[in-house]
């Protein structure tokens, strides 16, 4: 029988990639419009700073050959996939919910990499990746939390992340990599 942390932290999951879905989706059609017309205006040029266009135009959108934003709408459906089949109360083995938490981390690092290059790189940033970025943060937090239990590591250990997750930690642990982009982003467009 699941416990009512366990859904809610399904239902964290679920919002964190609906966010994310959304944001990307719309990243996606903005992609598209700019695809059709290089020149037409994009509702997320929002300043110098968020200027969608300067970002999706840019190499670093397309790591994979194809727009990033599918790449985040694919890993979005399945954490919402995940989040749904847990909420209905389904047990989800422990292998997979690991290989869920790897594809989130994954997301975590190439989120990094990628607000890394358009903060200091292209010198701007797309307000639907920060949107994403939100959600993957979200998404991993739920999952660190769901599976930390089951890691194969040392009970004096477990015991250690136990206090440090019943003392918030782990949430603050998220938040600070979300406040240190932040911190990057206002030091660099405010000099």
């Amino acid at each position: 029988m699941m416990s009512k942390s366990q859904k809610k932290l399904y239902g964290v999951i679920l919002f964190g990639a609906l966010v994310g879905f959304i944001a990307s989706f719309w990243q996606l059609l903005e992609k598209l419009t700019l695809l059709k017309n290089n020149a037409a205006p994009l509702s997320c040029n929002l300043n110098s700073v968020f200027s969608c266009t300067n970002v999706l135009n840019a190499p670093q959108s397309s790591v994979f050959g194809f727009p990033n934003s599918l790449l985040c709408i694919i890993l979005f459906t399945i954490a919402m996939v995940a989040a749904i089949v847990g909420l209905t109360g389904t047990k989800i083995a422990r292998g997979v919910r690991f290989s869920f938490q790897f594809l989130a981390l994954f997301t975590v690092f190439f989120g990094l990499w990628y607000l890394w290059q358009s903060i200091f790189n292209l010198g701007a940033m797309c307000i639907f990746c920060v949107f994403c970025f939100g959600g993957v943060l979200t998404i991993n937090a739920a999952w660190f939390r769901l599976n930390y239990s089951d890691y194969p590591i040392s009970k004096s250990l477990k015991r250690k992340i136990d206090v440090a997750v019943a003392n918030g930690a782990d949430i603050f642990f998220w938040c600070l990599i979300g406040l240190v982009v932040v911190a990057e982003a206002v030091i660099k467009f405010t000099n």
